[in-house]
């Protein structure tokens, strides 16, 4: 938000001397940072000066130029003749200014500026011989002061309404001696994107005595009467249950003079302000919303149907904004219509620009000024998805004061009648109602324990009372606090809090270093985490970081069928690229791409992994999630429902090898990546959790149907898969042919027990090993026999292994048979050999008992 001082003076006790730099630390003190800092570019003597004499002289190119005699003061004119001047001819004090504009004539007050002034852009101004002539100065334009773009004529002050005598200072005639500070607003505070805002904090901060004159008990209003403009609200498709709109304001203005200019003072203002002056009526709806903080939109009354009408946009339609470009609009946007006339049309984006029809023009001598409220979110979404941020938007998703429309309106209306005439039609429009203030309890102490200030509950009363704020005493240190409508980011006791700490100066909290808490060091899930990326690393791989994003043409690209649940993709809303509106429901839909990248950079040997989220819609019910109200707490089957619309979140590891695993050297000739090189990384990564899978042929994309393995875990949980990529996968990525990858679940991995046994501890007593070989069902797997034994065993199994296993024509049929070695140590003694055959026997007995496994000889 730019801030003219020379405008926040005008509702403030601002003095004339005031520190620029010193009030920007201050507002800093209290949440608003500068940005940037605008103050005077012009130094030296820039005058006012009266055309005396001007003589237009055509040149051999062409040009037309002007040679003129400028009355400059008594301070900066010549007493005689410009001995420099190889054409003197002038009988009066004057200085010659060679100037190429045709704006202006004899008699004319324009601004000048001599030789050594300097001017923005440290463009330095000196006397120079020209077109026959010593040009002792220049005649300036809007541009060359920095006042505007206007470059093709220069500035008359009689147009600009201002009158003053030859060598008076042009700047300060100009405001070009003005500071603007442009300071930071954070973006729940809407109120601050206004004077009216501003000059509230500034009066805060400096301890004086802020009138609101945006307050309706202040500002005069016009009551609503039964002949005003027709308007309705007709949102038959509510966001959030929220009605778009929920007041809408409308006064007219008739009989203005469509001639009527912009006068300098409000033109410097909005310049200032970083807004463009455009008309009069434009300039002062946009001079209102800067100042009070309220957009404005003036409509052309004759233009205008019979009624108004807000609504939400139905499918297929399409508006014209007044940037001339033709939207397709969507069944969330909020629109302004009109009904009647000529048929009814849209006429704006509610909130956002207005349309090209009904726009006020040079002929406009009667409008309609709409002051209206709406919907926060509803205003976000349609600028975010029309890609057009405006002041008005701005404005209103930050939160607009829902009382200031009327007042807002009026203040419009009084200036249009004092610059333009006319007169305000007394018939006036009010439909809605501003919702009820907020009240919010607040326990005083509570304040000092959150800050860690202690406050007096008349500190703290104070401090409310001067946001606005209206208090009540209901109990012992305990207040009732009314929120002013302004502070729509107000909706707790802790905002409360906040707004007593900032208006009390961030600069007053002590920077005390709060104690550490004692934590439980890192979690199972974290420690797996750190196991599983030391292993990888270890072997070679290396970790990188891929965007979650995809698209359908990746799921085709990976030659998934068109019922793999791989498929069931969350779609964004607002997605970072429209080519990648998906979120990934594998991560080696997106590590293929790093891949591809160094590949085609010429890095032919790579071994890449990633740890990350994927996201999947399968198995959330159907249509939109639940939507509740900002502040309502949900009940428990309320939370239930919402809990089962968020999208299932696995986290899973994925690596991918490509070209050589080891690499050639002196030692040898290198060896390329198989398939069974990460299939043998996969089963490893089970094992640092002490987890032995089953391993399985598979036929699965994308990988190679003839080499690739399914890993499953002892409840049947299938945990990944790993091989080598089918042919036509590396030809649609772009990869080299032969590249292997896995990817396993990492979530269901840790839902199983933690079956390592060692504990880090080195014993000194030997081991004792007996090995077993069991008959069991052909079916059943190995992990769930190996984990019966271990049950069995007892805690003094250190190792098992699987080291065997036998289907031949020596079984029965259905039958397999499984060796096991197992190896026994005791942490106190050591075990003889009966007492590793008596726990071999355990473990082989429950074993018979579970799963009718016998003991093959």
């Amino acid at each position: 938000m730019r801030v003219p001082l020379n405008w926040l003076a005008d509702y403030v006790d601002l003095p004339a001397d005031t520190d620029t730099h010193a009030l920007a630390a201050e507002f800093a003190a209290i949440g608003l940072e500068e940005e940037d800092y605008f103050g005077p570019e012009i130094s030296g003597p820039l005058v006012v000066a009266r055309v005396l004499e001007l003589v237009k002289e055509e040149h051999s190119n062409g040009k037309t130029i002007n040679w003129c005699r400028v009355d400059v003061g008594p301070e900066h004119n010549e007493a005689e003749d410009n001995p420099k001047d190889p054409q003197p001819g002038a009988e009066r004090p004057s200085r010659g200014i060679i100037c190429g504009a045709h704006n202006f004539s004899e008699g004319d007050l324009v601004v000048a500026c001599l030789p050594g002034t300097t001017l923005p852009g440290d463009f330095h101004i000196a006397a120079r011989k020209t077109y026959g002539h010593v040009s002792d100065g220049m005649i300036c334009s809007s541009k060359e002061l920095g006042l505007g773009d206007d470059h093709d004529g220069i500035i008359v002050l009689s147009d600009l309404g201002l009158s003053a005598e030859p060598g008076d200072s042009a700047i300060e005639l100009l405001g070009l001696d003005q500071v603007t500070l442009d300071v930071n607003v954070t973006p729940d505070r809407g109120y601050q994107l206004s004077m009216r805002g501003i000059a509230r904090e500034y009066a805060q901060m400096k301890g004086q005595t802020f009138t609101d004159i945006g307050s309706p008990s202040v500002a005069e209003v016009n009551a609503p009467t039964a002949d005003g403009f027709p308007v309705s609200i007709e949102d038959s498709n509510p966001i959030n249950e929220v009605i778009g709109c929920d007041q809408f304001t409308a006064l007219q203005v008739n009989g203005i003079d469509p001639s009527a200019k912009t006068p300098f003072w409000m033109q410097r203002r909005l310049t200032a302000a970083g807004m463009r002056p455009i008309s009069l009526t434009v300039d002062v709806t946009n001079y209102v919303m800067l100042e009070l903080g309220q957009p404005l939109h003036a409509y052309d009354t004759a233009l205008l149907g019979e009624e108004i009408v807000v609504r939400r946009a139905q499918a297929g339609e399409k508006l014209t904004t007044l940037d001339d470009v033709e939207r397709k609009l969507d069944p969330e946007d909020l629109l302004i219509t009109d009904r009647g006339g000529e048929g009814g049309k849209i006429i704006g984006l509610a909130g956002v620009m207005g349309g090209a029809d009904v726009e006020v023009h040079s002929g406009t001598t009667d409008i309609v000024i709409e002051a209206a409220h709406f919907d926060p979110i509803s205003i976000a979404r349609t600028a975010r998805r029309h890609k057009l941020s405006s002041e008005a938007s701005r404005r209103f998703e930050r939160g607009v004061d829902p009382k200031l429309g009327p007042v807002a309106a009026r203040r419009c209306a009084d200036l249009l009648v004092e610059l333009a005439g006319g007169t305000i039609n007394p018939a006036t429009t009010k439909v809605g109602q501003a919702p009820d203030p907020t009240v919010i309890e607040l326990p005083v102490d509570r304040v000092g324990s959150l800050v860690g200030v202690d406050y007096t509950t008349a500190e703290v009363t104070g401090r409310l009372e001067d946001i606005g704020a209206s208090i009540d005493v209901v109990g012992k240190d305990r207040l009732a606090v009314t929120v002013p409508s302004w502070r729509t980011d107000i909706t707790a006791d802790v905002d409360l809090i906040e707004e007593v700490a900032r208006t009390s100066g961030y600069d007053k909290i002590p920077s005390i270093q709060p104690s550490a808490r004692a934590g439980q060091g890192l979690t199972e899930a974290q420690k797996t985490r750190r196991r599983i990326s030391n292993l990888l690393a270890a072997d070679g791989y290396t970790e990188v970081l891929s965007y979650p994003f995809t698209s359908a043409k990746r799921d085709d690209q990976l030659r998934l069928e068109a019922d793999d649940i791989r498929r069931k993709h969350i779609r964004l809303a607002n997605p970072m690229s429209e080519d990648l509106p998906l979120m990934r429901t594998t991560l080696l839909s997106t590590l293929v791409d790093l891949v591809a990248r160094n590949f085609g950079r010429g890095v032919k040997d790579v071994a890449l992994f990633e740890a990350g989220l994927v996201s999947t819609s399968a198995g959330l019910p159907a249509g939109p999630g639940p939507r509740h109200l900002p502040g309502y707490h949900p009940t428990d089957a309320e939370l239930e429902e919402i809990y089962a619309s968020v999208p299932a979140q696995p986290y899973h590891y994925a690596g991918i090898i490509s070209g050589n695993v080891e690499l050639p050297g002196v030692w040898g000739k290198g060896r390329k990546a198989e398939a069974a090189d990460v299939i043998d990384t996969a089963r490893r990564i089970a094992r640092t959790n002490g987890i032995d899978v089953t391993v399985e042929a598979d036929q699965i994309a994308p990988w190679h149907p003839g080499r690739a393995a399914k890993f499953v875990l002892a409840d049947g949980q299938e945990l990944g898969h790993a091989g080598e990529l089918h042919p036509k996968v590396c030809e649609n990525l772009g990869l080299p042919a032969r590249t292997v990858a896995f990817e396993i679940d990492l979530d269901a991995l840790l839902a199983q027990d933690d079956l390592r046994t060692w504990d880090g501890a080195l014993s000194t007593y030997p081991v004792s090993r007996q090995d077993v070989a069991l008959i069991v069902e052909a079916d059943l797997p190995t992990q769930t026999l190996a984990a019966t034994l271990r049950e069995g065993a007892g805690e003094e199994l250190e190792l098992l292994e699987t080291f065997d296993l036998y289907t031949g024509d020596q079984l029965p049929e259905g039958k397999k048979s499984l060796a096991f070695r197992l190896t026994f140590r005791a942490a106190d003694r050591t075990l003889k050999a009966d007492d590793a055959s008596a726990m071999r026997e355990a473990a082989t007995k429950l074993a018979a008992e579970r799963h009718g496994a016998e003991v093959r000889s």
